[in-house]
């Protein structure tokens, strides 16, 4: 699912959309085997958005009995991953022994640091028959003084996650401080990253954001006299006023933040120096990661190694 060739995550280059609108982007489609994966960042025209360097739409996918999500155990530094469900479960289980299942409205957030391997894969009381799966997974690229720390695994039931009611619209805070309140996910940097359900005829103002961006989860909204269908997201001008307005039931996600800096990728590996990739390949390759309790069997090469 990653690109071995190294590349910079840098400000987003793009040219002027409108007033409010830098650049909508339509994410490709990705058949993993029955299982659609959008890609909506990193791309060429924008490398990120504030801390957040990579972002995927898993699904809706649909599993026939005795099939599901099976990826195996791989590695991860310099970053946090965030995933976050709207239908179907998920298990996490990682090499600091987490065994975690994430269910809609949950945040997982794994830290993985100087350090981590996790395996995502579904219980086989979910795949005993047919379901679903449907949510985002994001990537942060950790703050230079962070990106080496000892990794961490949170999981934050959906009770905890803040909900308010601007203007009528349920807004979900995932991350960072909007709306008068605050999530109590775990952030490094100025992070945000928020949830909306629109119903036909609502509108909603969003917050300010040093960067920001929308994706448009299901239906379709406008900004102004732009219409930005699902699927697809609007990178939005930094200092200026945005209100959404949804013609039909719409469900959007917003992410923002304040750049952490350049950033190189590789594979699953984010860092601000290409000497610590490098040293995470040669320490994939020669086995030095810790392992996943109970999940050790399996072992991905090194892509192109």
């Amino acid at each position: 699912m990653s690109n071995l060739s190294p590349r910079v995550v840098e400000e987003c280059p793009c040219s002027i959309h409108q007033n409010v609108i830098r650049l909508i982007l339509s994410p490709t489609d990705k058949d993993l085997g029955g299982f659609i994966v959008r890609r909506a960042l990193p791309v060429q025209q924008c490398r990120s958005i504030g801390p957040w360097v990579f972002f995927d739409h898993m699904g809706p996918a649909h599993f026939a009995k005795g099939k599901g999500i099976d990826v195996r155990p791989h590695p991860h530094i310099g970053l946090a991953t965030v995933t976050y469900l709207f239908s179907g479960e998920m298990l996490h289980r990682d090499s600091l022994g987490s065994y975690q299942k994430i269910t809609p409205g949950d945040v997982n957030l794994m830290v993985a640091g100087k350090g981590i391997v996790h395996s995502e894969r579904q219980r086989d009381e979910i795949k005993a028959g047919p379901h679903t799966l449907n949510g985002l997974q994001l990537w942060l690229a950790l703050p230079q003084e962070d990106e080496e720390c000892e990794p961490e695994f949170h999981h934050y039931g959906k009770e905890s996650i803040p909900q308010v009611h601007p203007d009528g619209v349920a807004v979900t805070v995932l991350m960072g401080t909007a709306y008068g309140v605050r999530s109590p996910v775990k952030i490094h940097s100025d992070t945000l990253y928020i949830e909306a359900k629109l119903n036909p005829g609502q509108s909603l103002t969003l917050p300010q954001s040093p960067e920001r961006a929308l994706y448009v989860v299901e239906g379709e909204i406008s900004i102004d006299e732009t219409l930005v269908r699902a699927h697809t997201m609007a990178i939005l001008a930094p200092d200026t006023r945005v209100t959404i307005n949804a013609a039909e039931p719409a469900l959007v996600a917003m992410i923002g933040g304040e750049s952490v800096g350049p950033r190189f990728m590789q594979w699953n590996f984010v860092a601000s120096n290409m000497a610590l990739i490098e040293k995470a390949k040669t320490d994939w390759q020669a086995r030095r990661f810790a392992v996943v309790p109970g999940d050790e069997a399996e072992f991905i090469p090194l892509p192109n190694a």
